[in-house]
């Protein structure tokens, strides 16, 4: 599912209006304002993570291992020096 010409070990992604079927939830801490992600499970155990302002836009995909190592990181703060 790469983009022609676009070298597949630096490629992860697709529309995320082509996930047909995918359910995609937010948090409940998202803002008013759409400043928030959505997750949605796929079929094989992959997870898509897109910006709720753009439904059609680009979709990241991860392996279900993939996401527990970052949401590992996230819960042991590896990330806290990102937030402003």
């Amino acid at each position: 599912m790469t983009p022609e010409g676009q070298d597949p070990a630096s490629f992860n992604g697709m529309p995320a209006g082509d996930l047909a079927g995918a359910r995609w939830r937010k948090s409940g801490r998202s803002s008013a304002q759409g400043n928030c992600v959505e997750l949605a499970g796929l079929t094989g155990g992959g997870v898509a993570v897109r910006n709720s302002r753009d439904p059609d836009g680009p979709a990241l995909v991860f392996t279900g291992a993939e996401l527990d190592a970052f949401l590992g990181g996230v819960r042991d703060g590896d990330f806290d020096d990102l937030l402003r």
